[in-house]
């Protein structure tokens, strides 16, 4: 009885989002049946952003940014779906978030990136029937659903226009986006093209797609650094390892109704704060609150290694934290009835500034691995490091693999690593 009761207030307000939006045809309008539930499909870690990735100006000014201003962003979904819904965050925030209207559409020519969107395509997004809303400091915010078919793999375009902007210069943000995102004055939402407009390739404020899915449609959430984030990827091409996983989970028919949410950060790591919060402390939010997770891969730690002293002691305790960190992760995700699997750290010899010529940080990650591989706490372990690594020297990756810092991959390299995920764990 309660099961009915949740999809019938589900079935009620999708029916109110259809009406508020010109409705759908019989086809779209038909969404699943019983069981079915949100899934995330999309997702970006929140984040303060970092002086050196404000807006640019006019759109950062004395105390405000994006005032009077729209903001066209694209991003790559996993799975699809004929209803969605967004998340907006205002999690870093020092003021309140008025969005004055959204709108989302498919972008010009299916790109990533793009700054026109395909006629036809443009729906207004509401909160609780309205066009407008306001996020609180530190809160998040969830559209209403919305008929819109999204096929699998695509990319959606979201456009928010504010009219009053955020008043701080405090805000959230994903800088590594490596997606362009496009902002000029005035309301523009219902624009084919934002001619003459500025571009960043970062994100703001969104944080969220989810879908309305059949039951067996499940999430994997990865907590992560760079090296998910996609540093060495290239920009407007969605070809990180998270999304070439989902090309490649998309492919089998028995591993296609799962989502790949990429919750990492540049710089970001385990145990202390830095470009982000830290691993233990951003876990609830980013992967516990999340719409239909069932597992997460937890490929993290070398931000931790990289910059703790080059000492035996430091490395010791650095290793030992680390440890100790990832079973905090694994009893809390256990408890929500979620797996969790355990990539090996990747090779970072020849690194500057992580490789140490005594070779402290190399036995760290590899004390680290063994425990990672042997320990038996994970559901399932994916050896990324040996996937990756150099056969001739094993503390450096693959030559054909590496961006030229000796820590970052490059698309190819991100390939091996989706490639080395064996589909039965998401089965």
């Amino acid at each position: 009885m309660a099961v009915l009761l949740v999809v019938a207030l589900v079935s009620i307000a999708q029916g109110a989002a259809r009406s508020r939006t010109g409705g759908a045809s019989a086809d779209e309008g038909s969404g699943p049946g019983p069981g079915s539930h949100w899934v995330g499909t999309w997702t970006s870690m929140p984040q303060l952003t970092e002086p050196g990735n404000m807006p640019p100006p006019p759109y950062t000014q004395d105390g405000v940014v994006f005032a009077d201003s729209t903001l066209r962003q694209t991003v790559h979904v996993s799975v699809g779906g004929r209803h969605l819904r967004l998340r907006f965050s205002n999690a870093f925030g020092g003021a309140p978030l008025p969005l004055s209207r959204v709108s989302v559409a498919l972008p010009a020519g299916g790109r990533a990136g793009a700054s026109g969107i395909e006629p036809g395509t443009s729906r207004p997004v509401t909160f609780d029937g309205r066009p407008a809303t306001t996020v609180p400091t530190g809160a998040l915010m969830v559209s209403d659903p919305l008929d819109f078919r999204l096929p699998a793999g695509s990319n959606l375009t979201v456009t928010v226009y504010l009219a009053a902007g955020q008043q701080s210069t405090a805000l959230t943000s994903h800088p590594g986006s490596r997606t362009a995102s496009h902002m000029v004055r005035g309301d523009q939402v219902d624009a084919a093209d934002l001619s003459g407009a500025a571009s960043v390739e970062h994100w703001y404020f969104l944080s969220g797609i989810e879908v309305w899915s059949p039951a067996r449609t499940r999430a994997t959430a990865v907590l992560g650094d760079s090296l998910t984030d996609g540093r060495g990827s290239t920009s407007n091409h969605n070809d990180r390892w998270t999304d070439q996983l989902t090309a490649r989970l998309r492919a089998d028919h028995r591993t296609a109704d799962t989502a790949v949410l990429n919750q990492a950060a540049g710089g970001n790591r385990i145990l202390q704060d830095g470009l982000g919060p830290n691993g233990l402390a951003r876990l609830d939010r980013d992967v516990l609150a999340q719409s239909g997770v069932t597992s997460l891969v937890v490929f993290e730690g070398i931000n931790d290694i990289g910059t703790a002293p080059t000492t035996p002691d430091a490395q010791r305790d650095v290793a030992d934290r680390l440890i100790a960190a990832y079973g905090q992760i694994i009893v809390r995700a256990h408890a929500q009835g979620i797996r969790v699997y355990g990539a090996t750290l990747t090779p970072f010899g020849g690194n500057t500034p992580y490789d140490d010529a005594a070779g402290h940080r190399e036995a760290t990650r590899q004390r680290v691995n063994d425990w990672v591989r042997t320990s038996g706490r994970f559901d399932a372990v994916v050896d990324l490091d040996r996937a990756t690594r150099d056969p001739a020297d094993p503390r450096r990756l693959r030559p054909d693999l590496d961006t030229g810092d000796h820590l970052h991959l490059n698309p190819e390299g991100y390939r091996v690593i989706a490639d080395a995920f064996p589909l039965r764990l998401f089965l």
